[in-house]
């Protein structure tokens, strides 16, 4: 049964590859509900079914906000679409073709993840373009008459990253911007994924999350967390720390995945949990978080190393 984590605000366990409290989706109720990612394509019915028990069927749902279109976070949408006919969805514009035409990004995933694609993520399947509304900042959601979603333009993570921010609790839905941070873990971790990653995009999102001083943050993995300006405060610093060891063994010459493990170790847990940490070398490995900040640092003046 999907938890009321503040008023009027329902989190759903998408259970990627039926695992618990790795990806959620979030519904924000009033009389124009709007849904807050959707998980996989491998989640589509598990969602379904915690929207349910939430009362909204077919013909309820009004919008469904995507923060960006990695395949863990929107991968069910071109389904979704067609099990909720009057539902809205809203996406930044660098993420809106690859909704409507999505043969690209299935490309390209086949090529990053094999077998798993089917096998833990699915394929996304096109959205009609008539759906598909563009947003950024300045633009709002409406839930209810007194109650909206405003967004917030937050690229770092990847350049059609988006933030929402739930005018009625003061919660900020982060997405991937501000890392995982899974319940059972001690500290966050950066998301910094080919091949989009940008540190001072990142960084600047995050403070613009700051302004709002938000009650709480919800995160895509996994739960919400309050405290929200020491997290995001803890995010930024563990992104600078990330990439300046990262930086440091790219001059050297040094493989930077491996320095990544050897300043920062395996993430840390409330308990041993080996399944765990296994999930989350698929969900954000080190190897793939080490290429993305090989990419940027790659961008960088040549100054920059001086």
């Amino acid at each position: 049964m999907p938890l009321e984590i503040a008023p009027g605000v329902f989190q759903i366990d998408t259970k990627l590859g039926g695992w618990d409290q790795i990806t959620s989706a979030y519904l924000i109720a009033g009389d124009s509900p709007a849904l807050i990612e959707v998980g996989s394509q491998t989640s589509v019915g598990v969602l379904v079914g915690e929207l349910e028990d939430l009362g909204i069927g077919a013909n309820d749902l009004a919008s469904v906000a995507l923060t960006h279109i990695h395949l863990d976070h929107a991968g069910g949408i071109g389904e979704i679409s067609k099990l909720f006919p009057n539902a809205t969805v809203y996406v930044h514009e660098r993420g809106a073709r690859h909704l409507a035409d999505p043969s690209r990004l299935n490309a390209s995933a086949g090529i990053v993840y094999g077998d798993l694609l089917d096998n833990l993520y699915g394929r996304l399947i096109s959205t009609p373009n008539a759906r598909i509304k563009v947003v950024g900042d300045n633009d709002f959601i409406r839930v209810s008459k007194d109650r909206s979603i405003e967004v917030i333009n937050s690229p770092g993570h990847a350049k059609h990253h988006l933030g929402f921010f739930d005018s009625s609790t003061g919660l900020i839905f982060t997405g991937d911007a501000a890392g995982i941070l899974l319940p059972e873990m001690k500290a966050l971790v950066p998301a910094t994924p080919p091949s989009d990653f940008d540190l001072n995009s990142a960084i600047q999102s995050l403070e613009k999350f700051k302004k709002r001083n938000p009650s709480g943050l919800a995160f895509a993995h996994f739960g919400v967390y309050d405290s929200a300006v020491e997290v995001l405060d803890s995010a930024i610093d563990s992104l600078r720390a990330w990439a300046e060891t990262a930086k440091r063994a790219f001059i050297a010459g040094k493989d930077i995945a491996a320095e990544l493990k050897n300043e920062f170790g395996q993430p840390s847990l409330d308990h041993e949990n080996p399944n765990l940490l296994d999930r989350l070398d698929l969900l954000n490995g080190v190897n793939s978080n080490a290429e993305g900040l090989k990419q940027w640092i790659e961008r960088q003046d040549p100054q920059w190393f001086h």
